[in-house]
This record gives C-alpha cells, sequence and structure tokens, in this order.
C-alpha cells in the first residue's frame, strides 16, 4: 500500500511552492489531477471540510496555475470554499494535517496565509466586486498583471455579483470572470458552434480588426457613432442565434464558453483566449460537482461541508445520535404548516442546511428558496407578510448580516409579522470568522419594533417559534449549532412577552445567561455551589425588550450580576443590561460582570477550544467570579 501511494503521489510531491505546476510534463496532468483529488478524499476524511466543490474544481485550477504567474496574476475566490486545490498548488499541501483545525490552515483564502491568496472570502458574490477593484487598482498604478475572478453559478443568484457586472461592463482593460458552473447542461451542438466563435470572436485579427474600426470611428461625430451603433446591433441580432451567454454580451461583456473544465488543455486555450480581450470577459465553465468521488456525485449536499467520513461508503465516521437544533426546528415547521395553511418558508439557498428540507417535501407551493439572495429573501418575505401570509425566514446568523438593511426598512419600520429563524448564531467553529454568528444580538437589538429571543434547550425552541409566529409582529429566534441541549426539561414556563425565566433562585451571585450559554452556566453554578456560594440562575429569553421589571428586582439579593451571552459584547446583551442598571441609578448596589465574545474576529477550531481561548468556557467563567469573590 505504501509503494502503492507513494506512485500515486509522483507529481503531486514534486509541487513545493507557485508555479511548480508549469515543470511538470503536460502528459502528466491529468495524473496530478488524479494524486490530487485522491489526497483531498483521503485529507478531508479525516479532518472534514469542503470536498465536493474542490473534487469539481481541480482542472480549473491547474489550468488558471498553468495560465498565470502567481502572485503577480491574482486569482479571487468567491465564497472560497473551492480553493483546496489552488492551496495544493501554492505550496501548502502539508497544511490539510490540521485544515480548518485551531491554529491550522484555514478552508478558505487568507492573505495572512500566502501571497497566492488576493482577497479573504467566505461569504459568496463578492469576488468580481473584489475583482474590478484590484483592476482598477492595477491599472492607476500602471501595473501589469492578469485579475480573475473565480464565481460559481450557485454565488451568481446574489444580487451584488450582478451590480459588479453592470460596473464591469465599462471596463476598457482585461478583466477574466470564471464562471465555474457545475448545474447547467447546455448541448453538444450549441457548445461546438461557440467554440468555433469564440476562437474566431477572440483571435488577434479579430480583436484588432474590432478594436482598429471601433476606437477610430467612435466620436468622431454623430453619424460615426450611429454607425458604431448599428454595427453592434447587428453583431448581437446575429449571435443572439447561436451564442449563448447573451445577457452577458448585452452588457457590454464579452462571453467564452461554454469549456469543458474537465479539459485543462481546452481551459489553457479559454484562458489564453479571454487575456486579449479589451474588458470584462466571461468564460464559462463545465465542471461535476463531487468528480472523482461517487458519494459526493450522488450527495452534494452532504459533501459540501462535510464532517469526517469512511471513504470506502461516505458514511460520517461518527454518527449523530441525537437531534440537533435545526432538526427541532425541521420539526416545529413541519407541525405548523400542516397547522395553519398560511404559513410559509424562505430560505437562501440553504434548505438542508437551515431544515427546511422535509418542509418543501410537505408543502412545496409554500416554499420559497431565492437563491444566495439574503437581502432579496428579507423584503420578499416582508411582501409575503403584507399579503396576508405568515413567513418564516430560516437563515444563518453570519448570513443574515446581509440583510440588516432590509429588515430595518422593509420589515420593521412597517411592523410587518416576519420570523426569523437564526441556526448557527455564536460560535460555530471550523469555517472560523467569516461564518461565526456572534453579532446578530448586536445588530438586532438596535432595531426598534422587533423582538430578539433565544432558547435555552429544544424544548425552549420549539415554544419560541410558535410565539413568534402568534405574535403578528417582526421577531426573530436564534440558536446554536449543534445538538440540542436536553437539560432543564422540567422548566417550561409559558413564555411571556419580554419576560425572564428564573431557573434557581438563591442570593449573592446571579448568573444571568442568553440562550446557549444556560447549559454553561448550569457548570458554573454547580461548581460555585460546591465552593460554597449561593448563586441563582435565571434563563433570560428576551434580548429584546429586556426585562427591566426583573432587573432592577434582581439588584435587591444580589451584589454581583454575571450577565452569559455568545456574542459580542459590544452592543450586546450585556451591555444593554448595564445600561439599565446605570439608568435606574443602581450601579452602586451591584456590580456586573460580563461573559461575552471579546471586541475581535474569532478564527477557526472546535467551538470547545475557541470558547476556551476567548474566555467563554465554564472553567474560565468560573475563575473570574471567583478572584473577584476573593479579591
Amino acid at each position: 500500500m505504501d509503494d502503492q501511494q507513494g506512485q500515486i503521489r509522483m507529481y503531486l510531491e514534486q509541487i513545493k511552492q507557485a508555479n511548480d505546476i508549469k515543470n511538470i510534463p503536460e502528459t502528466a496532468l491529468p495524473d496530478l489531477a488524479g494524486e490530487i483529488r485522491d489526497f483531498l478524499i483521503r485529507t478531508i476524511s479525516v479532518t472534514g471540510g469542503h470536498l465536493g466543490s474542490n473534487l469539481g474544481a481541480v482542472e480549473l485550477t491547474m489550468a488558471l496555475h498553468l495560465s498565470l504567474d502567481l502572485p503577480n496574476d491574482e486569482i479571487i475566490w468567491d465564497v472560497g470554499h473551492q480553493s483546496y486545490t489552488h492551496k495544493i498548488l501554492t505550496g501548502r499541501r502539508e497544511g490539510f494535517v490540521h485544515l480548518r483545525q485551531y491554529g491550522g490552515m484555514s478552508g478558505f483564502p487568507k492573505r495572512n496565509e500566502s501571497d497566492c491568496d488576493a482577497f479573504d472570502t467566505g461569504h459568496s458574490s463578492t469576488s468580481i466586486s473584489a475583482g474590478l477593484g484590484l483592476v482598477k487598482a492595477r491599472d492607476l498604478r500602471k501595473e501589469s498583471r492578469t485579475i480573475v475572478s473565480v464565481i460559481g453559478d450557485g454565488s451568481l443568484t446574489g444580487g451584488m455579483a450582478y451590480e459588479a457586472l453592470n460596473n464591469a461592463s465599462r471596463l476598457d482593460t482585461n478583466f477574466i470572470i470564471i464562471l465555474n458552473d457545475n448545474e447547467m447542461s447546455i448541448s453538444e451542438n450549441v457548445g461546438g458552434m461557440s467554440k468555433y466563435l469564440n476562437s474566431i470572436r477572440t483571435s488577434e485579427k479579430y480583436l484588432n480588426l474590432r478594436d482598429g474600426i471601433y476606437y477610430s470611428l467612435a466620436g468622431r461625430s454623430k453619424r460615426t457613432d450611429e454607425l458604431i451603433e448599428r454595427i453592434r446591433k447587428t453583431k448581437r441580432t446575429l449571435k443572439s442565434m447561436v451564442v449563448p451567454g447573451m445577457f452577458f454580451e448585452d452588457m457590454g461583456i464579452t462571453y467564452l464558453g461554454p469549456v469543458d473544465g474537465h479539459d485543462i488543455g481546452a481551459m489553457k486555450i479559454a484562458i489564453s483566449e479571454a487575456k486579449k480581450v479589451r474588458g470584462a470577459v466571461i468564460v464559462h465553465v463545465l465542471t461535476q460537482k463531487g468528480r472523482g468521488y461517487e458519494p459526493a456525485i450522488k450527495h452534494p449536499a452532504r459533501f459540501h461541508g462535510a464532517e469526517p467520513f469512511e471513504i470506502e461508503t461516505g458514511l460520517p465516521a461518527k454518527p449523530r445520535t441525537s437531534a440537533n437544533y435545526t432538526d427541532i426546528f425541521s420539526t416545529v415547521m413541519c407541525k405548523l404548516g400542516a397547522r395553519d395553511p398560511d404559513v410559509v418558508a424562505i430560505t437562501a439557498a440553504m434548505p438542508d442546511g437551515t431544515g427546511l428540507k422535509r418542509f418543501r417535501n410537505m408543502f412545496p407551493d409554500r416554499f420559497f428558496d431565492v437563491g444566495i439572495a439574503e437581502e432579496h429573501a428579507v423584503t420578499f418575505a416582508a411582501g409575503l407578510a403584507a399579503g396576508g401570509l405568515k413567513p418564516i425566514v430560516a437563515v444563518y446568523s453570519s448570513f443574515l448580516q446581509r440583510g440588516y438593511d432590509q429588515i430595518i426598512h422593509d420589515v420593521c419600520l412597517q411592523k410587518l409579522p416576519v420570523v426569523f429563524a437564526i441556526d448557527r448564531a455564536g460560535l460555530v467553529g471550523s469555517d472560523g470568522e467569516t461564518h461565526q454568528g456572534i453579532f446578530d444580538l448586536s445588530y438586532l437589538s438596535s432595531i426598534p419594533d422587533i423582538m430578539v429571543m433565544a432558547p435555552k434547550n429544544k424544548w425552549e425552541l420549539s415554544d419560541m417559534i410558535k410565539f413568534a409566529l402568534a405574535s403578528g409582529a417582526p421577531a426573530a429566534v436564534r440558536y446554536p449549532r449543534g445538538n440540542a441541549y436536553t437539560g432543564l426539561q422540567e422548566y417550561r414556563a409559558r413564555i411571556e412577552y419580554g419576560r425572564s425565566e428564573p431557573i434557581y433562585v438563591e442570593k449573592g451571585i446571579l448568573l444571568y445567561v442568553v440562550g446557549s450559554m444556560v447549559r454553561t452556566a448550569e457548570e458554573v453554578r454547580n461548581t460555585l455551589k460546591e465552593k460554597g456560594y449561593d448563586c441563582s440562575l435565571t434563563n433570560a429569553r428576551f434580548v429584546k425588550p429586556l426585562d427591566v421589571e426583573y432587573i432592577k428586582e434582581a439588584c435587591r439579593p444580589h451584589d454581583l450580576i454575571v450577565t452569559m451571552e455568545e456574542n459580542v459584547l459590544s452592543g450586546g446583551f450585556g451591555e444593554h443590561v448595564s445600561a439599565v442598571i446605570e439608568e435606574e441609578g443602581l450601579s452602586g448596589q451591584v456590580k456586573v460582570m460580563h461573559v461575552a465574545v471579546p471586541d475581535t474576529y474569532v478564527e477557526h477550531g472546535s467551538v470547545d477550544i475557541l470558547k476556551k481561548m476567548i474566555g467563554i468556557d465554564a472553567a474560565s467563567v468560573t475563575e473570574r467570579i471567583l478572584n473577584e469573590r476573593t479579591s
């Protein structure tokens, strides 16, 4: 087996740094592609990571590295979860041992990780905007380099991509956009005709003739400008009969393709032709997600962001033994949908991740996937609510940030009854800075007329979704990633608007806790009790509106209030509690300690390690309280 692996990685071992791929014989490139796929499958089966998208982008990435000179030339990877081959080809293969682990290599491009990573990405639809900025910077500084933005067909559903394309259409300097399409299919005859026309349109003679005519006639007189426009209209009419991509052409962006994204030679030719274009050019590349690994081809959703798995079967190495919060939400949605025909569900390209797949199967007419377009999802939900329906928007915390303006202007200003089910709130782990859901309590609680809640366990999540829906007002329920907490089942007081839930009532120390941190607070309280300290624990339930009356009453029997939240301190629950105490003139009789995420971006790593690192785990919180008590 060792001899076989040594043989398999014969070419991969030769890749030590950027541009080393150019030393690999052309006839050996398919073998290198196979080695890369084998390496990715074996490595990610251990560490977890984004597998399907990376397996589909192997030859595409190789062609880019063969056609460009990195790091002088620059590649911007939209979202970035398809950049693993890029990392391998820039000398970071050894870093995959600790991929997405604390202190290890990120699963996304990072400028501080390599000079070959031109731009940090993590959210979708940003690469064209960033690439256009790099193009303008290049031109203003009179530099010579090729800028390439790689964007997937899914990311092209985001409105930001079209804003950037509209802007890019005005360029008169080269900018290459690779559209990595792993879902659409185009017939052979169209592809063949397109390939033929591309070779003509991008030939030196054609480009020189076209540019010579346009630029020599432009601006001479009104008559010559009219002639140019007639030529363009005639050309567009003829193209539209046989050439795909006329949408881009009509915007003023040259379209090349479709190209087989697994044919390195064809890709190199297409990139070479694209470099000749004076302006923005889209190269439409067809790839297969999960290529080379049958389980990833059959189950693309499972292998988008895979946990460690068994290579032979593709099944998780550690199957889940209990329901997570997403599962609970999924069940609640199906029950609500069955009871009320006005309940509708919206997702931004995440039916599996948010748990809406079952709802979609049961009520297809009441399920709406708007693509990767969170801003649109929010306003669309507002329109549904204005039309008399009861929309529930299921979205990850980090992604809802993109709809902040729409939450204010289109939902809350009109007091429309839209419910936001906010998954992955708090620390999410391996995806790192761009995906940690640690800002939602701050940005949501700053908005008037919205109710913001967080459940302590799986039963309270169910109760809160139902309460939010019945409220007839804008509401948000935020819950974490991972297994749903099943403790404190006996504490299930009826939810009342803006009221906290005292769980353990004593005196001295009060742990005043939001959502997922209740579990941590229980551990803290148990340790404090063992050491002889009285300690109350209250489940805040509502971050907005705050339970002002409870806060005022709590200051009497307690001389230390410890607020606990899995959110940044700035603008979060703790600061709002302190503001109430200050305004009520109670700061002289009670001390407030805040347990929250510090004012920083939290890197990738397991959630347990990250909590310890930033000091919000049970041991760290207990130590802080004991130090305060003994100081």
